[in-house]
């Protein structure tokens, strides 16, 4: 970011702050009862080192980046016209709403949401969405998305979600082996399911062959259904896990270590705490892979986009080559 000046004594109207150019050393609190409705407006090229709490916090303009955590009484809300980075480096909240809807910007959530009712587009969350209501489209979520009412999914990859009612539409993958619903998902004639625990994702962020016992599943959602009745007292449930976990079992007589998956996704989620850049081995050059934030990133929104698509598993196996 350029030219930044460090905000020292000043002093902030209770009703409202406005940042724009600025450099943050400490955090942006209310510090009596009647700054507590205010809000924080940020119109770009802005440092917070500290954490913000607001009634209300806007981002107008991008190359904002928020290293605290971030609490919003009202609403957290990016702008549609945001078309330069936005970073939280920890976690956000909100007692109402986390909105961004720009298609020309990809916030980048290093840790967990946690709202009333969250929606985003083209976002990258290294962490979970907690919320009751939840709204993605072209969103990366390494974690899982977990509403407590309902859920729509949208051209995304989560690592999965768990959620009484979702909407599916478009491709959709998931990291983990299973996600879960009660009731039985809403999805349109476009909508794909895949699975991607058993891809080589190591060997695709590395720009190599993938090892040829990889692959993304395609799901379907009748035939990789599981229905779990839950009964107390007084009340059963129906729980439904859409999972690959029996293909998953049978190619743990595989080494599949190998594949790198769970060191990418565990850095993935590291998020604020990788205090360093490591590798991941050499790429097809020959050079090392730097295993960062930002790689990370922009490796799975090629995979999203389809810049990057891994092979498509083959599900025969040799019972006597798994027993040698």
């Amino acid at each position: 970011m350029s030219d930044k000046r460090e905000l020292k004594e000043v002093r902030f109207d209770t009703s409202e702050i406005r940042l724009r150019d600025n450099l943050v050393r400490g955090a942006i609190l209310p510090q009596k009862i009647a700054e507590l409705p205010r809000n924080i407006i940020i119109e770009g090229n802005t440092t917070i080192e500290g954490a913000v709490y607001g009634h209300r916090i806007e981002i107008r303009n991008g190359d904002v980046e928020i290293q605290g955590a971030v609490f919003a009484q009202n609403e957290l809300y990016i702008s549609g016209d945001v078309n330069a980075p936005v970073t939280f480096r920890k976690s956000v909240g909100s007692a109402n709403s986390v909105v961004s809807r720009g298609a020309s910007c990809r916030p980048t959530f290093a840790s967990d949401i946690n709202a009333r009712q969250v929606s985003l587009r083209n976002a990258f969350v290294a962490g979970s969405i907690y919320a009751d209501e939840i709204d993605i489209e072209n969103c990366i979520v390494i974690g899982g998305v977990f509403a407590t009412t309902e859920a729509r999914i949208s051209n995304s990859i989560v690592g999965t979600f768990n959620t009484p009612g979702v909407q599916l539409e478009g491709t959709v993958q998931l990291l983990l082996p299973s996600a879960f619903t009660i009731d039985t998902p809403r999805t349109n004639p476009d909508t794909r399911l895949f699975n991607l625990s058993l891809a080589d994702l190591g060997a695709l962020y590395r720009g190599m062959t993938e090892d040829p016992q990889s692959g993304r599943i395609a799901m379907n959602l009748q035939t990789d259904e599981i229905k779990s009745n839950l009964t107390d007292h007084e009340k059963q449930r129906t729980l439904r896990a859409f999972t690959v976990i029996g293909k998953v079992l049978a190619a743990d007589l595989i080494d599949t270590d190998r594949f790198q998956n769970h060191f990418l996704l565990t850095a993935a989620s590291l998020g604020p705490q990788m205090l360093k850049t490591y590798d991941l081995g050499p790429n097809a050059d020959g050079r090392p892979t730097p295993l960062d934030r930002d790689h990370i990133r922009d490796f799975f929104f090629k995979l999203l986009d389809g810049r990057i698509e891994p092979r498509h598993i083959d599900a025969t196996f040799s019972l006597s080559n798994l027993a040698n």
